[in-house]
């Protein structure tokens, strides 16, 4: 038996050497294949981020169209403060005091449905629990929209009562196509009125987590006047609903254009305290009926604002917890409270700063880890539909 081990190990020991060997007289052009390899592999992983990020940013125009110039014009001169008792009557739960500090750095604005108190709780308990960012004060509200009954509206009223931190808005039901376009023009209109001092404002939902530090560190090192900021994830040549059986139906005499205009990803976006201002102007004109993060890219265009894109927002996908992949990302969405509370906990317990090396192997392992998901969960659809 001892023999058969000494065997076995000198037998492991010569396979060793003869792969180390075989390694070291590995020819040019061998060599030049594994490196191929191995950059193709990366390409596929980051490739289309860093062509979205570098080579498809749109170019701001010099824009001399007088629509343009003049929502810009009345946006530069809006000014709600003195009609705030009339405009909070919009408003069920206007918690007027909310941006006291008048050095608010970064208002974060989250939409959540007014049933969603436990989802709310739990974006409470992390991302949300933060006032701070590189010593710059944060702030996060959520919005919602109309309730159904009288005891659903009491509930929401105590919940606010308890947190301080919430503002309803008297939008259309929720399960109406129109209902988060409403609710998004009202947020704009209530952060023009009662919060005008916030630099930054980020729209998002209380299905995402959000990397606060991570947004923060990202505008305070802007080498440019914070204006005509429209940050997120930007969809490019996204095609109008032409189905006339479609809810979301956009027929050609509202919107004749073969492609919407570049809109950032409703998921999570940023704007500065100006783009509020002038979203809101060009939103009066728009009639066409589309999603909430199509209106705000169409008004943007009107203001001549260009949406820049960064790759670090997921969009809607949810991508594979890491914990220094995520220390990197801006946003995950598709987050439950229970994912949030383990992403959370997990990120507290590790602390610290990753490395540059480690923040490259978490970028690997969570985009592999999500392409996976992504790859499985159209061979599931594929077998479901097989099946059925």
């Amino acid at each position: 038996m001892t023999c058969l081990a000494n065997n076995w190990r000198n037998n492991s020991a010569t396979k060793a050497g003869v792969m180390q060997f075989s390694l070291c007289k590995l020819r040019t052009h061998q060599w030049c294949f594994l490196l191929f390899n191995v950059l193709l592999f990366h390409a596929l992983l980051f490739g289309a981020d860093f062509v979205e990020e570098y080579l498809l940013q749109p170019t701001p125009g010099v824009y001399t169209d007088g629509m343009v110039v003049d929502v810009r014009e009345k946006a530069r001169k809006l000014d709600l403060s003195n009609a705030r008792e009339n405009v909070s009557q919009a408003y069920p739960i206007t918690n007027p005091d909310a941006c006291r500090n008048s050095d608010l750095f970064l208002l974060a604005v989250v939409f959540s449905s007014t049933a969603n108190s436990t989802q709310r709780d739990a974006v409470r308990r992390t991302w949300a629990n933060q006032t701070a960012v590189q010593g710059f004060p944060v702030r996060i509200l959520f919005f919602l929209g109309s309730t159904q009954t009288s005891a659903a509206q009491e509930a929401l009223m105590s919940e606010s009562d308890r947190h301080g931190d919430m503002v309803q808005g008297h939008a259309v039901a929720e399960s109406s196509l129109r209902g988060p376009t409403e609710r998004t023009v009202l947020a704009l209109r209530w952060v023009i009125t009662f919060c005008p001092v916030a630099r930054f404002v980020l729209l998002t939902k209380d299905s995402v987590f959000v990397n606060l530090p991570a947004i923060g560190g990202y505008l305070l090192g802007l080498h440019r006047h914070p204006e005509d900021l429209y940050l997120g994830r930007v969809i490019q040549r996204d095609p109008p609903d032409r189905d006339p059986n479609s809810r979301g139906y956009l027929p050609p005499a509202l919107y004749p254009d073969k492609y919407l205009p570049e809109y950032c990803d409703g998921t999570a976006y940023v704007l500065s305290q100006d783009v509020v201002r002038k979203v809101y102007v060009a939103s009066t004109a728009i009639r066409a009926p589309v999603p909430a993060d199509v209106l705000v890219g169409l008004c943007a265009q009107k203001a001549g604002v260009a949406p820049t894109h960064s790759a670090r927002f997921s969009g809607d996908k949810h991508i594979r917890y890491n914990a220094c992949c995520y220390r990197y990302l801006f946003s995950s969405a598709g987050m439950g409270r229970r994912e949030l509370d383990r992403v959370w906990s997990d990120l507290g317990q590790r602390g610290g700063r990753c490395s540059l090396l480690k923040t490259y192997y978490g970028l690997v392992t969570c985009k592999a880890l999500t392409y996976l998901d992504k790859l499985s969960f159209f061979n599931s659809q594929g077998q479901a539909e097989w099946h059925g």
